[in-house]
């Protein structure tokens, strides 16, 4: 066995496989693997708690980092104050169970000496070089915000043996957060299990605290449902917008893809009734979709066919430059299996889903007092249409190519009072006849 290897199951068994990881992003450099076993030695700690000014507290041996070399050193802990608020003494006894208590993880094996690392340094040398590049552009843009305006700010500093489940909950639970939305709260919780959920993997910490905090509920009351289009609406929304954006969007709300999938798609994607996903484009990054759920192939209207291919026969006048030039571009440059269904004009590159949406879909729903259109919309209006066509919450889910049918059914298939009238009208039938 290596050294990397032999190192790495010291830290954590079974993670030899990333002990270079450990090993160079988190020390600074190696550190041997006769030291590393010497501080992973379990030593039984049983301090005496002792008075020290208006506390009880013990002497404990705490590991640190220090210029990229872990060392031991003894640092006194507050346990209780000697007098509470109430005037009422606090006895040796009482402290000890509260120094056991606090000594538990250490002597019970469950703190590994990596853990000593500060939250801010494992961030920097291991999460962002190492995990963040295997996310999508948008969530690593969305979690390097998040890192850097609320989790580093109150957590950098710490230890990663200090982010216990109640200095967690107290943060999320405390008026730091209390101006976001639940929305944005969940998020934050997101980003720091991810973090939290890496060090695990890579055996600095032996369990995920950030997996049992919860988010306290929004107190502005129940959430607005996402708005969604009427079959009428969108047919006047399709007539005010541009081709071959006009198509882009009605692929969207007739298959419920979302944007960054229609971006990716090829001709070799589509078949007779059917579009398979494979791939994503968001602002100028290439990578799988969002999930292994969302990896599919699914059923698909032929006049969603029939609209696509028409792309190939379209032409349409553009700006060609200078002096209010007017040039004719053909939509769809090449049509090979590689090539992209949704071409920009000029250059057959990717479309901007950006630009499509500031310059053309926003427009149109302005015109029609409807400011709220975006491609999220397009994407929620498909689930609720599906929901009126009387789909089964699994068929919807299948379609929408959600892990779990509870983000289908809550999230996206909003509540639409002519189904639930239609339904109570059947409980008629249901009635015996007499």
């Amino acid at each position: 066995m290596s050294d990397q290897a032999k190192l790495a199951a010291c830290i954590s068994p079974g993670a030899a496989q990333d002990a270079t990881v450990v090993a160079q992003a988190n020390t600074g450099g190696w550190v041997s693997v006769e030291e590393i076993q010497r501080m992973a030695r379990r030593r039984f700690q049983d301090p005496t708690p002792k008075r020290h000014r208006k506390w009880w507290t013990i002497l404990v041996r705490k590991d640190e980092f220090v210029d990229g070399k872990l060392v031991r050193k003894l640092k006194r802990v507050r346990l209780l104050p000697l007098v509470r608020q109430d005037g009422r003494k606090v006895g040796e006894r009482e402290a000890k169970r509260a120094a056991s208590e606090y000594l538990r993880d250490v002597n019970q094996g469950l703190e590994t000496p990596a853990a000593a690392i500060t939250f801010g340094d494992y961030v920097e040398k291991t999460y962002i070089p190492v995990v963040l590049p295997l996310m999508a552009k948008s969530s690593r843009d969305r979690s390097e915000g998040i890192l850097e305006n609320y989790l580093l700010p109150v957590f950098g500093k710490l230890c990663l043996r200090d982010l216990d489940g109640r200095k967690l909950q107290q943060y999320f639970s405390g008026p730091t957060l209390v101006s976001l939305s639940h929305e944005s709260r969940d998020k934050i919780r997101d980003v720091l299990s991810s973090v939290l959920g890496s060090a695990v993997k890579y055996g600095l910490l032996l369990r995920n605290h950030a997996q049992a905090v919860k988010v306290p509920p929004d107190r502005r009351g129940k959430r607005r449902p996402k708005p969604y289009l009427t079959p009428a609406q969108f047919d006047e929304l399709l007539i005010l917008i541009e081709e071959p954006y006009a198509s882009m969007v009605f692929v969207a709300v007739w298959t419920g893809l979302r944007v960054s999938e229609l971006a990716a798609l090829k001709w070799e994607d589509i078949g007779e009734d059917s579009i398979t996903i494979d791939e994503r484009f968001c602002r100028g990054d290439w990578g799988a979709p969002k999930s292994e759920a969302s990896n599919a192939t699914i059923g698909v209207n032929p006049e969603v066919i029939a609209r696509i291919h028409r792309l190939k026969f379209l032409t349409v006048e553009g700006n060609a430059g200078g002096n209010n030039a007017v040039r004719t571009y053909k939509v769809v440059k090449s049509d090979g299996p590689t090539d992209l269904v949704f071409q920009s004009l000029r250059t057959g590159a990717p479309l901007r889903d950006n630009n499509i949406l500031t310059r053309h879909i926003k427009p149109a729903a302005r015109k029609m007092g409807l400011p709220w259109v975006n491609w999220r919309c397009l994407r929620t209006s498909h689930a609720v249409w599906l929901k009126m066509a009387g789909a089964d919450v699994k068929d919807a889910q299948a379609q929408m190519r959600h892990s779990r049918a509870s983000t289908t059914l809550d999230i996206y298939m909003q509540f639409v009072p002519e189904s639930q009238r239609r339904v109570v009208n059947r409980l008629s039938s249901l009635r015996r006849v007499q």
